[in-house]
């Protein structure tokens, strides 16, 4: 949801970035390459027991994240790879936050293997839907726009993180969004693509 609607509101820094690293000859993939570096990295601050270093890093990989699709339709470098690599990174990196919260919480791990199915079951409908319609955005493949996007992920993980005293509860409540969010996808894609 915040990805979709409130983009307007970060793009100017999203675009001084993007323009930073183009004066640099800094290419979109090998931006995609440092977010997923930092992005991962969240995973082992937090097993150092550095929540709010892995925290940061998140956020940063997250703005590097969309730094990297700047930068490729600002040079005309968009690819389907650059594309491949965007979405497996923000996987890896979602699963090296659940892997490293499921190490230090073991009393968390139910939840977080529910979460993780979610997010299964979210990104198939998201990726199966993008590869069967036609593409009407600004973006590699047809977007769906949902209750728990990235930027709800970013902020639900950091949740996880900081505030591990209430862990379960917080994702339990980031495993039913994403579920809604997947139902959102479903009823939209049965409109999409019924005919």
């Amino acid at each position: 949801m915040l990805d979709t609607h409130g983009r307007k509101y970060v793009e100017p820094i999203i675009e001084s970035v993007a323009n930073a690293f183009i004066n640099r000859n800094i290419s979109a993939n090998k931006v995609t390459v440092l977010a997923f570096v930092l992005g991962i990295s969240s995973g082992g601050w937090m097993l150092l027991g550095q929540p709010l270093i892995a925290t940061a890093v998140l956020w940063i990989s997250g703005l590097l994240d969309a730094v990297d699709g700047a930068i490729a339709r600002k040079t005309g470098t968009s690819s389907s790879w650059g594309a491949l690599m965007d979405i497996t990174f923000d996987r890896i990196v979602e699963l090296s936050v659940i892997i490293s919260l499921a190490v230090l919480y073991p009393q968390a791990r139910l939840v977080l293997i529910m979460l993780t199915g979610s997010i299964i079951i979210s990104m198939t409908v998201f990726l199966t839907v993008g590869a069967l319609s036609k593409n009407t955005k600004n973006k590699a493949f047809y977007y769906q726009a949902g209750l728990a996007e990235r930027t709800e992920g970013f902020i639900m993980s950091s949740l996880m993180m900081l505030f591990s005293n209430h862990i379960i509860i917080i994702t339990i409540v980031y495993f039913l969004a994403i579920l809604f969010t997947a139902g959102q996808r479903l009823k939209e894609a049965y409109e999409l693509l019924r005919n």
